[in-house]
């Protein structure tokens, strides 16, 4: 029940019934207000604002304090002589009843204009509390192949493992693609501190990261894939929990993480001071993410495979025009390296969920059973990752900024004697990754007119970072690549731009394998 309707009714209400059952003009005025009063309380009892109880006992005082006041007035006039038939009635000021009436009129409309009493076009209060957002992409892609790459079969053997002799990568034949990417979300706030999303996109549930699709498929249809589906918990200003399918949480480049890809897990982030005026702001993010789950058995061996992670950032403003941002993270990969058979000649492989079920290349890999399970490849390392990452924001001539970005990588968790006693050819480690990048323009492509350019240089070890989780444009996706991308963008409309990259790249040791690749980008957003 609205309590502060009661009041400004009950004083009202008194002053109707306080009234004699015979006056003059005055009388049916003060009649007015009683049954507009009394229609009022009939309104918001049908609108649930007052309980029939509440109605009953609001008026119920009104009379008695009515009555009372009619005795007291009747007392007071009993002093005086008046006229034979003459009725005295207790004066009510205009300004009093107009007070009372604009009181009543503009608790009544506020309600009514929260609940939407009778508005034809209103929307249920639900709808008030959902988010739709959405994207488009066309994408012409051109792959050009270096004359001097080894052949397709030459990467069969470890430490490549890729492909077969039946099926070989593709190394040599230039190949030019269209494709799309749709993608739909939806969040939802269920309180004030409780919300949900959902994304769904193209792409297939084999590719942990792509979302596009090519075309050139008999004019057939395309999947569709839940591709976030989390919910998120804030309740306080400097926590927030996530679990599900969610997106990115940590401060990262395309490195270490795809651009596309989502983690399946819970993630906390701390932002302590976020509403404070410093001008140094630290956030703290750590999560659990389950890579693959192993209903482990006397004929399955093998071990759940889980990402640990925590990152401790720094949010710097130097001044109105300089900004950093600073993260250091670490990585830690639980039973990701494969198992080799300890009893190569028992016609069973016990470990056969020891291998990841995702990978592009670049990887240390190695015949897990050579005899009970021939041409099965797992990863040789284990990966545990320290990574930094910085951000220099330069705003000096806003609307156009200068952006550096740098990024570098150890993985500390490779164990060269381990790793080179699986392996038919010792190698040296190579753990080591680290990209800069510089972009001039606006910060991001919002109206028509504005305009980004960006220049940049990677060099990814072959164990630096696990290639399964890494961008999958530079190179054709994976690790043990270096080189150079440059590219720009142009808003041709409101959220709709046009983007062009090239990315030139070779492998840093082993067989050659180079790739120019080629992107122009139609995008739109809403």
């Amino acid at each position: 029940m609205k309590t502060h309707y009661i009041k400004p009714l009950v004083m009202a209400l008194s002053l109707a019934f306080s009234v004699p059952a015979h006056a003059g003009s005055e009388r049916q005025d003060v009649e007015t207000l009683r049954a507009t009063t009394l229609a009022l309380v009939d309104a918001l009892v049908k609108k649930g604002v007052l309980s029939a109880e509440a109605a009953q006992d609001l008026v119920r005082q009104a009379e008695k304090k009515g009555q009372e006041a009619a005795e007291a007035s009747a007392k007071a006039g009993a002093v005086s002589e008046t006229a034979p038939g003459v009725v005295r009635v207790p004066y009510i000021p205009e300004m009093v009843k107009r007070e009372i009436s604009e009181q009543i009129r503009q608790e009544v409309v506020a309600q009514a204009k929260t609940e939407q009493w009778g508005d034809v076009n209103a929307v249920p209060e639900w709808v008030g509390r959902l988010k739709w957002e959405g994207d488009f992409r066309l994408r012409y892609q051109d792959d050009l192949f270096a004359n001097g790459n080894a052949p397709g079969a030459a990467f069969v053997f470890d430490p490549d493992g890729l492909g077969s002799f039946s099926n070989p990568i593709n190394t040599g034949v230039d190949r030019q693609r269209l494709r799309v990417r749709a993608r739909l979300g939806l969040t939802a706030k269920v309180t004030d501190y409780v919300s949900t999303g959902f994304r769904f996109s193209t792409g297939n549930t084999t590719d942990p990261f792509s979302t596009n699709q090519t075309l050139g498929n008999d004019f057939n249809k395309y999947s569709l894939v839940l591709d976030r589906a989390y919910a998120k918990v804030k309740p306080w200003d400097w926590l927030s929990v996530s679990g599900g399918r969610i997106p990115n949480p940590f401060f990262s480049t395309d490195l270490v993480w795809n651009d596309n890809l989502n983690f399946d897990g819970v993630a906390a982030t701390f932002t302590p001071w976020a509403r404070s005026d410093r001008t140094g702001k630290p956030f703290f993010t750590m999560g659990a993410f389950p890579l693959q789950e192993v209903e482990t058995s006397t004929v399955n061996l093998a071990k759940d495979k889980w990402l640990l992670a925590v990152q401790g950032g720094l949010d710097w403003k130097m001044d109105a025009d300089t900004r950093w941002r600073f993260g250091l993270a670490y990585y830690d990969y639980r039973n990701i390296a494969a198992v080799k058979d300890p009893i190569d000649f028992d016609t069973r492989y016990d470990y056969a969920n020891s291998i990841l079920k995702s990978r592009q290349k670049g990887n240390t890999m190695f015949e897990v059973s050579p005899v009970d399970s021939p041409n099965l490849y797992g990863l040789a390392a284990d990966y545990s990752l320290v990574n930094l990452t910085a951000t220099l924001d330069l705003a000096h001539f806003d609307p156009i900024h200068v952006i550096v970005d740098g990024d570098v990588v150890k993985n500390v968790g490779y164990d060269t004697a381990k790793v080179n006693a699986l392996l038919t050819t010792p190698q040296a480690a190579r753990t080591l990754g680290w990209q800069s990048k510089v972009t001039v323009g606006w910060p991001s492509i919002q109206n028509r007119g504005d305009w980004q350019a960006f220049l940049g240089y990677r060099h990814l070890e072959r164990d630096a970072v696990l290639d399964a989780f890494a961008d999958s444009d530079f190179r054709l996706g994976g690790t043990n690549s270096k080189g150079f991308f440059i590219g720009g963008s142009y808003g041709m409309d409101r959220n709709t731009w046009l983007t062009a990259k090239w990315l030139s790249a070779d492998a840093i040791d082993g067989l050659p394998f180079a790739v120019d690749v080629l992107q122009v980008d139609f995008n739109a957003k809403f």
